[in-house]
């Protein structure tokens, strides 16, 4: 018997009661492309991701990985900032087959902005049309430009942070994988918000919040099943495409993972930091009380998601040394 699911935050649920149907719709196979549509008609324009002029905002594109095409690259570099910063890599989220380069730039913004730092988002090929490797091979590839371009665009090599959210996240934390077993580039750290990261989708928490979490396990399956196909679940899934596989998590930068009590993700999250405490790396965990998925993007005026974007900031803040 599925226990029930944990109860939501206060602000968080009343949050969700006055947006009423319009987060209520779970992904279906059928509606990925007017969804893909929504989120791109919410995606600032190049204008707006200046920040008034704070930031000077270029779009490149750098060599992909070995026969596929170049990886569209979004930079923010801050204006008023001298001399080397820390990067921030980020990756977007959207369930593997949505989303672009633009798309939930507000987290890695908001820490430019505070830090000083630049930011480099990659336009990664989506799923089905592109299943895996094709996601995270272009994550990589544009990784790889970015460590070996830092100087030109404001940052330093050494200090390139590997973020993201969601499907981002379960991709930073992929790609994070990659730099590790390729040799290199060398990071300074990794953050997954609410990571998506083990396509068994079998997890307490998975089944728990059926129905209840924003993304929620019939949701996941579909983003999984985009990206793996006949594969998901299977025992060749390997930890490039769902990190939750892993077995090795030995050997990584220090990591930040956060992710709420109510949600499907938690229970994998929370697994994965315990493992890279078991092979004797540094990760700090949270675990949001009453957090929904991406609770602090859809509710950022209530308590507990200030906090949440607080104790990454601060965690942030100690990693660059400031």
């Amino acid at each position: 018997m599925t226990p029930p699911p944990p109860p939501f935050d206060p602000e968080l649920a009343a949050a969700l009661n006055r947006m009423g149907d319009a987060l209520s719709a779970q992904l279906t196979a059928e509606e990925t492309a007017a969804q893909r549509e929504s989120i791109a008609q919410l995606e600032p324009s190049l204008d707006e991701l200046s920040s008034g002029g704070d930031f000077d905002v270029e779009e490149r594109f750098v060599p992909g990985p070995s026969e596929a095409p170049d990886v569209g690259l979004l930079i923010l570099r801050p204006r008023r900032v001298r001399g080397p910063r820390p990067v921030v890599y980020s990756i977007h989220g959207g369930g593997m087959v949505m989303g672009s380069h633009k798309f939930g730039t507000e987290r890695p913004v908001e820490w430019a902005r505070e830090l000083g730092m630049t930011v480099v988002s990659v336009d990664y090929r989506l799923a089905p049309e592109n299943p895996h490797p094709a996601p995270v091979e272009d994550c990589y590839a544009g990784l790889l430009w970015t460590a070996a371009h830092a100087e030109e665009i404001g940052g330093e090599a050494s200090g390139v942070i590997v973020a993201g959210s969601s499907a981002g996240g379960g991709l930073a934390a992929a790609t994070t994988l990659l730099a590790r077993d390729r040799g290199g580039p060398e990071l300074l750290g990794q953050v997954l918000i609410c990571p998506m990261l083990d396509d068994r989708n079998d997890t307490p928490s998975a089944h728990q919040m059926v129905g209840h979490d924003l993304w929620d396990r019939n949701a996941n399956a579909i983003g999984w099943n985009a990206l793996l196909g006949e594969r998901r679940g299977t025992d060749g899934v390997p930890p490039y495409a769902a990190p939750g596989r892993a077995t090795d998590l030995s050997g990584l930068p220090p990591a930040f993972i956060d992710v709420g009590s109510a949600e499907t993700f938690r229970d994998e999250a929370v697994s994965y930091a315990s493992r890279i405490w078991l092979a004797g790396g540094r990760a700090e965990l949270h675990v949001w009380p009453g957090g929904f998925h991406s609770f602090d993007a859809i509710a950022p005026e209530a308590a507990i998601s200030q906090a949440a974007r607080a104790a990454r900031l601060q965690w942030l803040r100690r990693l660059v040394g400031e």
